[in-house]
């Protein structure tokens, strides 16, 4: 059976999904008012990369995770927020000519092209500072000093150098090279699979009593989740349609990047991909909450369009 030909979006992700966008929109929106200064033009680019566009499936993964413990959405949601935060600031960088050069991101021109490249790389760098603000900040009432230090420890891990900046290194140190399936899968566990474990991760750390051992699967649920999603990722960017993408089809061709279609083929790519989303949906069943939302958003992952 191909899993991927027959999984379709509940109805009630897709509406998840439109809540989550719009949420997280009106987040960035608040913390990024423009100052009325000289700042403006850093406000506008750093709103540029965030309002606007992109699955948001990390913050709707942070929610999710937390609503299994009865979590309030609107903490999960500030958490959610700075995970995203992290994840635009990547982009935003990853896009500049020194990177993969891209022009196109979430179906608009990308930070650099629309701004400027020093506006960008500075855009990015107060988006990650944003993110540990965000989770610094929240209330005591809504998170506890050691949930904070817990969830910062977190995503600085998962973000840095070991782990997506980490993986980043290695993917272009890999342009142009032969690689194993494991080489490959270690570098996306960084690159990729990191910063949407650490989302996981940061909806369970929500609930100030969650234990190690639902930490320890929720930890393998997001690698594999994670890996996943960039098997699909390198598929789309084979059989994919820029218009829907919302940025250029072909590129890891053209970047000549270590990909699963180029190692494995294109339908041992999707094969793989299915294989990981099984073995999650399977850690799942030993949960003692409904999952359901999680089993959507891993079926997401597999079978997106973008």
């Amino acid at each position: 059976m191909n899993v991927m030909s027959e999984l379709s979006t509940s109805s009630l992700l897709q509406d998840a999904l439109t809540s989550i966008a719009a949420d997280v929109d009106q987040e960035f929106d608040t913390l990024l008012t423009l100052p009325g200064d000289a700042r403006d033009r850093l406000y506008a680019a750093m709103r540029h990369a965030t309002i606007g566009g992109g699955k948001r499936l990390r913050p709707l993964l942070v929610t999710a995770t937390a609503a299994l413990f009865h979590v309030d959405r609107k903490t999960a949601l500030r958490v959610g927020t700075a995970v995203e935060a992290i994840h635009v600031y990547s982009l935003v960088h990853d896009d500049l000519p020194c990177m993969d050069d891209d022009d196109l991101r979430r179906g608009h021109l990308t930070c650099h092209k629309a701004f400027s490249e020093a506006l960008a790389i500075l855009a990015g760098d107060g988006l990650q500072m944003q993110a540990i603000e965000t989770l610094l900040s929240a209330p005591d009432a809504d998170l506890n000093a050691h949930q904070k230090l817990k969830m910062t420890r977190c995503l600085s891990a998962a973000s840095g150098f070991k782990g997506m900046v980490g993986g980043q290194a290695l993917d272009i140190g890999a342009e142009g090279q032969s690689v194993s399936l494991e080489s490959l899968r270690h570098i996306h566990a960084l690159k990729t699979g990191a910063l949407i474990t650490a989302a996981i991760e940061m909806g369970c750390l929500c609930q100030p009593t969650i234990s190690d051992a639902q930490l320890a699967v929720a930890r393998q649920f997001g690698g594999l989740i994670g890996l996943a999603f960039q098997v699909v990722d390198d598929i789309l960017d084979v059989n994919g349609d820029t218009a829907v993408l919302g940025k250029a089809q072909g590129a890891d061709v053209q970047h000549h990047k270590a990909t699963y279609p180029a190692l494995l083929g294109l339908e041992g790519a999707k094969q793989y991909a299915t294989e990981l989303y099984e073995q999650a949906i399977g850690l799942l069943d030993g949960w003692q909450s409904d999952t359901r939302e999680l089993h959507d958003l891993a079926s997401f992952v597999l079978m997106r369009n973008r």
